[in-house]
């Protein structure tokens, strides 16, 4: 089970390392939003590996159980708490982020992250 736990750690640099990239030197804005949204699908593929418990259980205790054997066996619910939480979370902003793309191409008419800067500098020449 480590091998599994070591391929989803790579999965999850993989994704960060992609989101980063496209982030950082892709010019179309809503690329750059989906970079962002690989990024932070990493981390949580991320913190999910960290709490992941090989041949652990759901972490609900039903009337039965022993309690020793259920606190020995039992994954650790914090990581999945904080996970689906930032996928909440998560949404909201990218819905955020989508609404504001398309107020950016109603002014300027284009995605094109270049040809805004250029536009933004021809507006500063004009107001000196």
């Amino acid at each position: 089970m480590a091998q599994t736990q070591l391929i989803i750690l790579m999965t999850s640099a993989a994704l960060i390392i992609i989101g980063f990239y496209s982030a950082i030197f892709v010019d179309n804005i809503i690329k750059k939003i989906i970079g962002i949204s690989f990024i932070e699908e990493g981390v949580n593929l991320f913190i999910v590996a960290i709490g992941y418990k090989a041949g652990g259980i759901v972490p609900i205790l039903m009337p039965d159980m022993n309690t020793t054997w259920f606190a020995s066996n039992a994954a650790y619910p914090l990581p999945f708490g904080l996970v689906l939480t930032s996928i909440v979370i998560g949404a909201s902003t990218l819905a955020v982020m989508l609404a504001l793309v398309m107020v950016i191409y109603k002014k300027y008419g284009t995605l094109s992250t270049k040809v805004m800067l250029a536009d933004t500098s021809k507006q500063e020449e004009y107001n000196e």
